[in-house]
């Protein structure tokens, strides 16, 4: 039987202009934790795009070098980008079979990204995925309601308290932030 890689907390705060974006460091196989300190966000575009994934390692790096195609085809229009993607990500035979969701955002939009053609803009200013997204969005949204913390407070929070429930998450954050 073949052994998944399991992982991961990326979350997406938007607040007063701010854009900033988390993800945790720990990578685990089984109940092995194969690595604490890993990067799972990139800057792409000229530095104008957010981008972070859960899921397999390799098939994000082969999804983010898709996607910075698609960006640039389409003149870092992020919402026609993440369609595109999406539509290859589903067609395409060798694509589907790619493990992994991504999470994107720039000055204006966010959205995750399957590869089950789907692609989600959250109603409210948080979007999270990987195994610790559902802690993370829930601390976060309730920051965002009761509390006037800023976007990377309400990020480094939830971060937090997901690191603190999910077996899958560590308190090894990277954080990016536009605006």
């Amino acid at each position: 039987m073949k052994e998944r890689i399991r992982s991961t907390t990326v979350i997406c705060v938007r607040r007063d202009g701010k854009v900033v974006m988390a993800g945790d460091g720990q990578v685990t196989l089984g109940g092995e934790v194969l690595k604490s300190t890993a990067k799972k966000l990139r800057r792409l575009y000229s530095e104008k795009i957010l981008a972070g994934f859960a899921g397999s390692t390799a098939d994000a790096f082969s999804l983010f070098s898709r996607f910075e195609t698609k960006l640039e085809q389409f003149n870092g229009n992020l919402p026609r980008s993440v369609v595109e993607l999406a539509k290859d990500w589903r067609t395409d035979k060798v694509l589907r079979h790619l493990e992994a969701l991504l999470l994107v955002a720039d000055a204006k939009n966010t959205y995750i990204v399957s590869g089950n053609g789907d692609v989600i803009e959250p109603d409210e200013g948080v979007a999270a995925i990987g195994s610790g997204g559902p802690f993370a969005l829930a601390a976060a949204t309730a920051l965002l309601r009761h509390t006037q913390m800023n976007a990377r407070e309400v990020v480094q929070e939830a971060m937090s308290i997901a690191g603190k429930m999910c077996i899958y998450t560590n308190d090894q954050a990277t954080y990016e932030e536009l605006g």
